[in-house]
């Protein structure tokens, strides 16, 4: 019928280019919008019915590109892309900015007393261990086992950094503690990520030639995809555990502050937002959309030499 949408676009794929940063980032600042949470289930329907129904080679009547690729990432934003499952809300990409928000806000709000400081870093690996278990990979799950020796070293990590490194500050600036729950989250990205991929890394992952043939697994490549994905994590944690601090610390000093301390945790909270929202998806797009996840991790434009 003249006019109607061609059944050529390839949405198993993203919109942009991959291959560049500013791709990338556009690809990852629609798949980490937060907005998609509050999508209603109906709206999560319809998106999921346009996506099958193309992908079948049927298209609905007056539906635009902008529109496919609209409901494309809808669709991508709380079904799981192996299973095709819907996801735990909290476990979504695009549950990652409000809910960092209000973890690395209270992380950095309440970290002068130890009960604290255990409380929040157990919350915070909490919800990491969600959220691995939520994007698990469909074609090799990750067992209970490695998902509860992952949360148990985590936390485990985590807490004992931010109380070993609480000690040492007593005597230092103030501002120094301030920064303790980022070295804690640091520590626990690189003790989680590893063992979460450990299978990878000991029987590899696809690996696919600039052609798209795959070639075969690889553990090297496994190693590059998981030092990448480490780095990346505590990227993300750089910006909202950082300047907040920062500001704070100064805005504490002022007047009005002493006068209304109570909104010190919602201006921090709303800090760490402001950070999130931009600082999630432009480290999401260091690495390829698929190394972040454990599910199909692949890492492109690898030769034979190099598995």
């Amino acid at each position: 019928m003249s006019g109607e949408l061609s059944t050529n676009i390839n949405i198993k794929e993203p919109r942009w280019d991959q291959g560049t940063f500013m791709g990338r980032a556009k690809h990852f600042f629609m798949v980490t919008d937060p907005r998609n949470v509050l999508l209603s289930s109906e709206t999560l329907e319809e998106a999921r019915v346009i996506v099958h129904n193309y992908r079948a080679g049927v298209v609905k009547p007056g539906l635009t590109e902008d529109e496919l690729w609209r409901a494309k990432y809808i669709y991508d934003s709380a079904f799981h892309p192996d299973t095709g499952e819907k996801m735990l809300v909290i476990g979504r990409m695009s549950a990652q900015v409000p809910m960092n928000m209000f973890i690395t806000g209270s992380m950095l709000t309440f970290y002068r007393t130890t009960p604290a400081v255990v409380f929040w870093q157990w919350v915070n690996q909490s919800f990491n261990a969600i959220v691995n278990y939520t994007n698990r990979s469909g074609d090799a799950p990750i067992t209970v086992n490695q998902l509860g020796a992952a949360y148990v070293s985590a936390t485990t990590g985590a807490v004992v950094t931010a109380l070993g490194l609480k000690s040492l500050t007593t005597r230092l600036p103030p501002i120094v503690s301030r920064f303790v729950p980022f070295a804690a989250v640091a520590a626990a990205n690189c003790i989680n990520i590893p063992f979460m991929r450990q299978r990878e890394l000991k029987y590899g992952i696809p690996v696919t030639d600039e052609n798209g043939n795959r070639l075969g697994e690889s553990a090297n490549a496994a190693k590059q995809a998981i030092v990448q994905v480490v780095v990346s994590r505590i990227g993300m944690a750089v910006p909202a555990m950082a300047i907040p601090p920062v500001i704070m610390n100064a805005l504490e000093k002022r007047a009005f502050m002493k006068r209304f301390p109570i909104l010190n945790a919602p201006i921090q909270v709303g800090l760490v937002g402001l950070c999130l929202v931009f600082a999630t998806p432009l480290c999401c797009a260091l690495q390829y959309p698929d190394l972040i996840f454990c599910h199909k991790p692949v890492v492109p434009k690898l030769n034979r030499k190099e598995i």
